[in-house]
């Protein structure tokens, strides 16, 4: 029988009401008892490593997690992380880049609803965690929520109340789960290949979503509290005035300082692609900027973080962002 380690970290999954709104109170072996249907599948074993509305998650929870499944990594054969549901993008991101190339499962899931009431999508996202993580052609980081598995680089939460609260962005999901059966779509294969396990994050990143009229004022005023920007601009990409315009010549005074500027899209679907217009083409040539192309905003921003954590040079930083991890880039 396959072991399983659970660490709990709060959310709505393991929230009560306090009189002034929902927060985390349910401790992991409570959340267990709800779903003692994976006792049938594995043995678990639960930490609770914090309970936190994931409003209050960020880089500091993302290294400890990780930590946990470092220390633990041998004596189990996959793990669960229980998490709330607004944060839940980035924390499966951010593993994906601290936990790279696993063998094992690392599944992250939640609900929307708390487990303790009778009308929850919990104990059947926690029970469909279970049964994905048992499964042999599991690995990776994934996350498990309403019956489908998405790829920790590639989902995000796109509605607020409905179960089926997340989607992965411009790639397959990994598989969907319709009773006790995983219907595989993708097979992440990495046989033989020990995990790598990174420690370091730097958080010194900005994420700057531009607006019509928005002059380059924000930009000047924070580059001394940032090491890195991501611009969210409008449609496959570009600047107001191009290459010639205010905002332009904020960002050159970012890298001219060799902090680290990316271009990304506003938009959801299909990513971006700032040759396709001049506001755009000359802006890149002349600077030679980095471009997020089809990433999620999540995976932008903790590969960023990740990137910057590792080398504070400008063309190593550009090699380890442009570097696919988990199908998280096409370019």
């Amino acid at each position: 029988m396959r072991e399983i380690l659970m660490l709990a970290t709060g959310g709505t999954i393991a929230s009560q009401d306090a009189g002034n709104g929902l927060r985390p109170a349910i401790t992991s072996e409570e959340i267990l008892s709800y779903v003692p249907e994976a006792a049938r599948l594995c043995r678990v074993d639960a930490i609770q490593l914090m309970n936190l509305d994931s409003t209050n998650v960020g880089p500091a929870h993302w290294l400890q997690i990780a930590q946990a499944i470092r220390e633990n990594y041998s004596r189990y054969d996959g793990f669960i992380i229980t998490h709330g549901t607004d944060t839940m993008a980035y924390t499966a991101a951010a593993l994906s880049y601290l936990v790279q190339q696993s063998p094992k499962p690392i599944v992250i899931t939640g609900s929307q609803k708390s487990i303790c009431m009778a009308d929850t999508d919990a104990r059947r996202n926690l029970y469909q965690s279970f049964l994905y993580a048992c499964d042999q052609g599991s690995q990776g980081v994934s996350l498990v929520f309403d019956g489908k598995v998405i790829l920790g680089t590639r989902a995000r939460k796109v509605r607020t109340r409905s179960w089926n609260a997340f989607s992965g962005v411009d790639h397959p999901d990994i598989a969907v789960i319709r009773d006790d059966r995983i219907i595989r779509y993708l097979t992440l294969d990495t046989p033989g290949v020990e995990p790598a396990f990174y420690t370091t994050l730097d958080d010194r990143v900005l994420l700057l979503t531009l607006i019509p009229g928005m002059g380059a004022q924000a930009l000047e005023r924070l580059s001394d509290s940032y090491q890195a920007v991501i611009l969210q601009s409008f449609g496959v990409g570009g600047l107001p005035g191009g290459d010639k315009g205010e905002l332009a010549q904020a960002m050159k005074a970012w890298l001219d300082a060799g902090k680290t500027v990316v271009m990304m899209t506003q938009v959801s679907y299909e990513g971006s692609d700032m040759t396709v217009y001049q506001v755009g083409h000359d802006l890149k040539e002349r600077f030679g900027l980095m471009e997020a192309y089809n990433m999620t905003m999540e995976a932008a921003v903790t590969k960023l973080m990740w990137a910057l954590g590792q080398s504070q040079r400008p063309d190593e930083i550009r090699r380890l962002f442009y570097r696919p991890v988990q199908c998280d880039i096409i370019r």
